[in-house]
C-alpha cells in the first residue's frame, strides 16, 4: 500500500475532513470522517524541492478520495523556509521620508548584553532598494505633512529598473492613519502590474516602526513564492478530485481561507507548531488538565509552549532566527507563544574546536536524512543515537515501511567519536543527554522563567521524537504526568483537524487611565468597532460563514514603562476598574511586583473572531495497521491484564544501565493497563520509552500516561 507508513483502507464515499502538515522530514496527514468519527493517518517523506508532491504522496498513502473531502486544512513550512533559506522575492521598501534606514538601525539592545562583537542581522531589503515618500502623520493619525503622491512615479521606475518582484509600504504612523499607505499602494499597483504590494496597515496596526517595517518586508518577501505554491497545490489537488477550496493553518492557532493566507502569508510562519498547541489544549481539556506544557520533537526542531487554564497564548513579539547571540527579525503578527530550538531527530552531532560534542541546529532533514537512512548522509544524528541505544528497532522504523541500518549509524558515530576516545555507545548516550539538556532549557524558558511551576502542569508530547524523550524530560521537570496522545507522531496534523477558523484584529491607541494626562476611554466603543471589522472580514475573506465568538484583550503597562502585559477583557459592558485590577495581578505574576498607585496605560487592543469549531462524533481509529484505538468512553469497563510483550531487546538507559526491555505494540494495550518500566511501546509513527522506576497506563481516551516514582 504505502512506502512510508501504511494508513488505512480506502474510505469510500464519505464526508472527510483532511489535515496535512509539512515537517522538515515527513509530511503528515490525518483524515476524519465527519459522520462516523472514523480516523486514519498517513506519513510520507517531505519533498523539499517540490513540497506539494509530499502532500500528494501523503494523500495517496492514506488512500483518500479527494472527491469525498469536505474540508482540506494545510499547514506548510514554505514561509519559514523562504525566510531561513533567503530565497524569497527581490523586495523593495517604500517608507516615510527620513526613515529609509529603520531596517538597518533596528534596535540598540543586544540579545546578549555582554557580547561586544555581536552583529546586527542583515536587512532583507538592501539600502539601494529602500525608497522615501514625502508624507507625515503623528501618532494620533493627524496629518502633519500631506502625501506627495507624485513621489511614487520615480520610485516605481526605479523598481522596474531593479527587477523588483514585491514591494512593502510602511509609513511612520500608518497604523493610526492608513490612508497614505493605501493611496501609494494603489498607485504602485497601477505602475507595477503583477508585482504584489504589501501595506503594513493591512498586516499589522501596532506601533513600533522597526517591527512594522520588518513585518511588512517579510510578508512581501515571501508572497510571490507562497502564492505560486498555494495556487499550484490547489490546482494539483483539484486535478485529483478536490472540489473544496484549501484552508490554511495560521500561526495564531486558527485557520483561514486561501485568499486570506495569500494576502498575508507571514501569518503562516509557524503554522505547524500552532496546530500542535491547539491539539495539546484539546487533550488537556479532554482529560481535565487545563495546565499543559506542550513539546513537539520533529525531524529538525523541538518546539514547546505553555497552556494556562486551557488558553493558547499568542504574542506579537515573535522573531525568526532569534538566538541568544543574534537578534533575528521581528514578525509583528499574532503567533503562538513558542520556544523553538534546533534539536530534532535529524539534528546533526558534531565536535567544536575544543573537542566538545554539540547537537544541531543543522539538520540532516529528509534528504539525505540521518546516516541510518543510507541516502548519502554520513554524519550522526539524534535518530542514529536512539537507534544505537536500542530505543528504535531498525526493523520497525515507521512500522517497517522505511528500511534503516543500525550499522550505518554505528559507523557515523564511530567516525565522530574515535578522535575523542568515545565508543559509538558512549557517544550515543552523550548525544541523547545533550539534546535532552537543550530541551529542558527550552521547556524552562516557557515555564520556570515565566513564573510557572512545572509541578502544576502535565507534559503533552507530539512529533515523531516526542515520546522517546518525554519520560526523561518529564522526570527532570517533575511534571504531574507525561501524556502521549494517540497518533502523537502526526499530532500537529491532528490538531489542525480540530482547529476553528480565526481572525485577529489589533489596533494601537494609547490611553492613560487616571492621574495626570488621563484619557477618556470608551472600551465598549473601541472593542465594538474592532469586532465589527473582524466580523465583516471573516465573511468577506471566506474564512468562515459567520463569527460565533469574540475574545478581547488589551496590552497594558505602567506609565513610563516600555513594554506591556497582555490582559484578557471580559465580553459585555466594560469594567475599567476590573481591567485595571487584572493588569496589576498579571504584572505581579510576570514581574513579581505591582504598583497599584501608579497610572496605567492601555497601549493596544486585541480582538479575536472565531468561526464554528469542527464538530465530529467521538473519534475512532480506522481499521488499519497505523490506527491505534483512540477513544473509549470514560468510565467504561476495560481489561487491565497486561498483555505479553511482542519482543524484548537490550536498551541502554545511560546512567540506569542496559536493560533487557520488553517491547509492546500500542494497539494491543488495553484501557487501564498498568505497566512498570523499563519498557518500550511501539507504533508506526513513534516510539514511547519508559525508564526504570516509572509506570505507564493507558487511559479512557487512548492516551499513554507516564508517571514517576512509587
Amino acid at each position: 500500500m504505502s512506502a512510508d507508513a501504511p494508513a488505512g483502507g480506502a474510505p469510500g464515499a464519505r464526508s472527510l475532513r483532511v489535515a496535512t502538515d509539512i515537517g522538515g522530514t515527513f509530511t503528515d496527514l490525518v483524515w476524519i470522517d465527519e459522520v462516523t468519527g472514523e480516523l486514519g493517518i498517513a506519513k510520507a517523506s517531505t519533498t523539499p524541492r517540490d513540497l506539494a508532491q509530499g502532500v500528494l504522496d501523503a494523500v495517496a498513502r492514506a488512500e483518500v478520495s479527494l472527491a469525498d473531502v469536505t474540508e482540506f486544512v494545510h499547514g506548510t513550512t514554505v514561509v519559514i523556509n523562504a525566510l531561513t533559506e533567503r530565497n524569497g522575492a527581490r523586495t523593495a521598501l517604500v517608507t516615510t521620508a527620513g526613515f529609509r534606514d529603520v531596517l538597518e538601525i533596528g534596535r540598540g539592545n543586544r540579545p546578549d548584553m555582554y557580547n561586544l562583537v555581536s552583529r546586527k542581522p542583515e536587512p532583507f531589503v538592501p539600502r539601494r532598494h529602500r525608497f522615501e515618500i514625502r508624507e507625515r502623520v503623528d501618532r494620533h493619525g493627524t496629518v502633519v505633512a500631506p502625501l506627495q503622491l507624485a513621489d511614487v512615479d520615480p520610485v516605481a521606475a526605479a523598481c522596474r529598473a531593479a527587477g523588483i518582484e514585491a514591494v512593502a509600504v510602511c509609513f511612520l504612523h500608518g497604523y493610526a492613519h492608513p490612508a497614505h499607505e493605501r493611496a501609494v499602494g494603489a498607485r504602485l499597483a497601477e505602475l507595477l502590474p503583477g508585482v504584489p504590494v504589501t501595506l503594513s496597515s493591512d498586516v499589522t496596526r501596532e506601533w513600533r516602526e522597526f517591527e512594522r517595517s520588518s513585518t511588512a518586508v517579510l510578508n512581501a518577501y515571501v508572497q510571490p513564492r507562497v502564492e505560486r505554491y498555494l495556487d499550484e497545490l490547489q490546482q494539483r489537488l483539484a486535478a485529483g478530485g478536490l472540489e473544496r477550496p484549501l484552508h490554511l493553518m495560521l500561526s495564531n492557532a486558527g485557520t483561514a481561507s486561501l485568499a486570506a493566507a495569500r494576502a498575508r502569508p507571514i501569518t503562516m510562519v509557524e503554522s505547524g507548531p500552532a496546530a500542535g498547541i491547539v491539539g495539546a489544549a484539546r487533550i488537556g481539556a479532554r482529560i481535565g488538565e487545563p495546565n499543559v506544557i506542550y513539546l513537539d520533537i520533529g525531524g529538525t526542531t523541538a518546539k514547546c509552549s505553555l497552556i494556562l487554564d486551557g488558553q493558547v497564548a499568542t504574542t506579537t513579539e515573535y522573531r525568526i532566527d532569534w538566538r541568544p547571540d543574534y537578534a533575528g527579525y521581528p514578525v509583528m503578527v499574532p503567533v503562538v507563544d513558542i520556544v523553538e530550538i534546533g534539536a530534532g531527530g535529524g539534528s546533526i552531532a558534531w565536535a567544536d574546536a575544543g573537542g566538545a560534542i554539540r547537537v544541531g541546529p543543522q539538520s540532516a532533514g529528509a534528504d539525505p536524512g540521518p546516516a541510518c537512512y543510507e541516502r548519502g548522509g554520513t554524519r550522526p544524528t539524534v535518530t542514529d543515537a536512539k537507534l544505537v541505544a536500542g530505543v528504535l528497532d531498525p526493523d520497525y522504523f515507521l512500522g517497517g515501511a522505511l528500511s534503516v541500518s543500525r550499522e550505518a549509524s554505528e559507523r557515523a558515530l564511530a567516525e565522530l567519536g574515535a578522535p575523542l576516545g568515545l565508543s559509538p555507545a558512549a557517544l550515543a548516550n552523550g548525544i541523547i543527554r545533550l539534546v535532552n539538556a537543550n530541551m529542558i532549557n527550552a521547556l524552562k524558558l516557557v515555564s520556570v522563567r515565566r513564573g510557572h511551576d512545572p509541578r502544576d502542569f502535565v507534559l503533552v508530547v507530539g512529533g515523531g521524537g516526542g515520546a522517546m524523550h518525554a519520560a526523561a524530560l518529564g522526570a527532570e521537570l517533575q511534571v504531574r504526568a507525561v501524556i502521549v496522545p494517540p497518533h502523537s507522531g502526526v499530532f500537529s496534523a491532528w490538531g489542525m483537524s480540530m482547529t476553528a477558523p480565526r481572525l485577529d484584529v489589533v489596533q494601537t491607541c494609547i490611553a492613560r487611565l487616571g492621574g495626570p494626562g488621563a484619557t477618556a476611554v470608551d472600551l465598549d466603543a473601541l472593542f465594538g468597532a474592532l469586532e465589527g471589522e473582524a466580523a465583516a472580514a471573516v465573511v468577506e475573506e471566506g474564512i468562515a460563514p459567520r463569527v460565533v465568538a469574540f475574545e478581547r484583550a488589551a496590552d497594558m503597562r505602567y506609565a513610563g514603562q516600555e513594554h506591556a502585559v497582555r490582559v484578557a477583557v471580559a465580553a459585555g459592558p466594560a469594567d475599567l476598574a476590573a481591567v485595571e485590577r487584572d493588569f496589576h495581578a498579571a504584572h505581579l505574576q510576570k514581574y513579581t511586583f505591582e504598583l497599584p498607585g501608579d497610572p496605567v496605560e492601555i497601549v493596544t487592543y486585541h480582538v479575536t473572531a472565531f468561526g464554528p469549531e469542527p464538530t465530529t462524533p467521538a473519534a475512532r481509529a480506522a481499521a488499519n495497521p497505523a490506527g491505534a484505538p483512540t477513544a473509549a468512553t470514560p468510565g467504561a469497563s476495560s481489561a487491565t491484564a497486561a498483555p505479553s510483550p511482542k519482543s524484548r531487546r537490550p536498551v541502554d538507559f545511560d546512567v540506569d544501565g542496559v536493560h533487557d526491555t520488553p517491547v509492546y505494540e500500542r494497539a494491543a494495550l488495553p484501557q487501564g493497563v498498568l505497566l512498570a518500566g523499563p519498557l518500550v511501546v511501539e507504533e508506526p509513527t513513534t516510539t514511547t520509552l519508559v525508564h526504570p522506576g516509572q509506570t505507564l497506563t493507558s487511559d479512557a481516551f487512548g492516551n499513554l500516561v507516564i508517571r514517576f516514582g512509587a
